[in-house]
């Protein structure tokens, strides 16, 4: 039975070439979340103004259980690839949908840079605090 866990390797991310193999990276041993992923993804990117009022009309159109996409839905969703907008925001003109969101790509960027951070050597101080960090796991 394959894994449904998303594995971050260094190696899987560096060949990835096209939204077929993010799919398989962020949805492992499930063909059919991979399709919904796509499908809300390509849906978003080529709609004007990357904003979608509804999801439940891909059920449909791709043929898919709504069940199914509620399931790739939230994980997209917690994951910060995409965000519901609500029909009180002034900036999508009190409409109500689903938009890209930044979430991920800043969290990455923020990880980047406390694994860069985490990194320097500091002082002698710090030494001990990291050293100091054993007891506590």
């Amino acid at each position: 039975m394959a894994s449904t866990k998303i594995e971050f390797n260094f190696n899987k991310i560096a060949r990835i070439q096209g939204l077929d193999e993010l799919a398989r990276l962020l949805f492992p041993g499930n063909k059919n979340h991979q399709r919904i992923f796509l499908a809300i993804f390509i849906e978003l990117k080529y709609v004007p103004g990357n904003f979608l009022p509804s999801l439940r009309h891909l059920c449909e159109k791709y043929d898919f259980s709504p069940r199914m996409l509620e399931t790739v839905r939230s994980k997209m969703r917690r994951m910060g690839l995409i965000d519901h907008v609500s029909k009180f925001n002034k900036k999508y003109g009190y409409r109500e949908g689903w938009i890209f969101s930044g979430r991920l790509d800043r969290s990455l960027q923020q990880l980047i840079e406390l694994i860069k951070n985490f990194k320097k050597k500091k002082d002698t101080i710090q030494k001990k605090k990291d050293i100091d960090l054993f007891r506590y796991l």
